[in-house]
């Protein structure tokens, strides 16, 4: 089945802690067994955070709370279990307590980027969009996060609801580069570039979606997509094209508003 280009939720990955075994030949000390039982400790916490993670997105949140419960009973401050736990009560419609465990997490462990980016979608749900600017502005500074590129787009989305075009075209930019093959930053730096009125810079990054979407069976036009490209068409009076894009918004998406912003478009135009 096909799917629509759309902005993708937040992964919700578990960071996992690395722990090591020292093993020493001959007698086994008692600090070889203290060593032992910490990387047996840690092993069992990320476990029981990996578990809660799991239910958590499935919502058997008593199952998840259980985890959270163990893994806390053994490490109370263990930032990737807080962190979860501030998803748990997010779902479980708990503003405060997530909040509060949020900001827990990164009390224990300010370098959790993880945590960070979690944080920052909590803020950004809640409207708080100032501060979840500075989260991801924050997390944005980690090189060494793996979902780097997500957080430029997430920073993008959050400087477009402040009404910072320009700086969100900077994040969308920087989010296209980290996640080359990514649809919905290209869509994203298209659209506000066409709202700035950069019709060249945003027909490069369109030109790109459109060649991702043309390869890819996975992957069709949203009415946001096609509505871009009917606009950067007709600054260019390229009419076939406009034509082309504009026959399926009609056809796919009649009761879309962007069909109606390109019905305006026309009649403003006449």
């Amino acid at each position: 089945m096909s799917q629509r280009v759309q902005v993708r939720a937040f992964p919700a990955v578990l960071f996992l802690l690395g722990a090591w075994l020292l093993v020493l030949s001959g007698c086994v000390t008692t600090t070889d067994s203290r060593f032992a039982r910490e990387a047996d400790r840690a092993d069992a916490v990320e476990n029981y955070v990996r578990l809660a993670s799991a239910y958590t997105s499935q919502g058997s949140f008593d199952r998840a709370r259980a985890h959270l419960d163990r893994a806390l009973e053994l490490d109370s401050k263990h930032a990737p279990a807080l962190a979860v736990q501030g998803l748990l009560y997010q779902a479980e419609g708990e503003p405060e307590l997530a909040e509060r465990s949020f900001q827990q997490a990164l009390s224990s462990d300010n370098g959790y980027t993880r945590g960070r980016v979690y944080y920052g979608a909590f803020l950004y749900n809640q409207r708080n969009f100032e501060g979840a600017r500075q989260q991801f502005e924050l997390a944005s500074r980690d090189t060494s996060y793996e979902d780097r590129g997500s957080v430029f787009f997430n920073l993008g989305l959050t400087e477009e609801r402040l009404t910072n075009t320009e700086s969100a075209v900077n994040a969308y930019r920087r989010a296209s580069e980290l996640n080359r093959g990514d649809p919905r930053s290209l869509l994203a730096v298209s659209r506000v570039l066409v709202q700035l009125g950069e019709y060249s810079e945003a027909s490069r990054y369109y030109s790109r979606l459109a060649g991702l979407i043309q390869r890819s069976p996975n992957l069709t036009h949203s009415p946001e997509s096609l509505l871009t490209g009917i606009r950067i068409a007709r600054h260019f009076r390229e009419y076939d094209q406009e034509s082309s894009l504009a026959l399926v918004l009609r056809n796919q998406f009649p009761d879309s508003v962007e069909y109606r912003q390109y019905r305006a478009l026309v009649a403003d135009d006449n």
